[in-house]
């Protein structure tokens, strides 16, 4: 890292074992991601005596190039009264390895990116008064669109027999069109 490690205990007694936790984690992060630019960890115990949740709260702070800055919460809500310290400084540590992932695979593209995910279809049913109807695909599938899927308020102009381009996803009930566009 190019800028130390910052750690801050507040109301919490700073232990060996909490230190040897957060160190091993700081380097299995680093290894994760080599280009840290700084961590800064808060290791707090906003109460000292508390009915509910955990007692302690943990905030890492991770600041990765370009101007990317990943944080973790683990409020003192979250979790059960009998987790130690060192289990909520592992779950923290662990919310922050899954940030860096989901981070480096978008950097790297690894995320799937549907640039040509149109679908083309005909309108066969419209239920005006109900503000739905039906577009039947190539393959001679129906499939569902709401008014509030079609781009600019454009459901008064399609009718039966109009030919739009659209996106298909998983709805509650099956096949739904979202995004729909009228094909001039």
């Amino acid at each position: 890292m190019n800028t130390p490690l910052e750690v801050v205990f507040r109301g919490v007694e700073r232990t060996e074992d909490i230190d040897e936790i957060i160190t091993k984690r700081t380097e299995k992060l680093q290894h994760l991601c080599g280009h840290i630019i700084s961590l800064r960890i808060a290791v707090e115990r906003p109460q000292l005596y508390q009915d509910i949740g955990n007692p302690y709260r943990i905030r890492l702070d991770l600041r990765v190039p370009p101007g990317h800055e990943l944080v973790v919460r683990r409020e003192s809500s979250e979790g059960d009264m009998h987790d130690s310290l060192g289990m909520m400084v592992r779950l923290a540590f662990d919310a922050a390895e899954r940030q860096v992932h989901k981070l480096r695979a978008k950097q790297r593209y690894d995320v799937k990116h549907h640039l040509d995910s149109w679908t083309m279809g005909t309108i066969v049913k419209k239920f005006a008064e109900n503000g739905y109807g039906f577009i039947r695909t190539v393959g001679d599938r129906d499939v569902y669109f709401h008014k509030n899927s079609v781009l600019r308020g454009n459901f008064e102009k399609l009718t039966v027999g109009t030919v739009v381009k659209f996106t298909e996803e998983e709805g509650v009930d099956g096949p739904q069109a979202s995004t729909v566009h009228k094909i001039a």
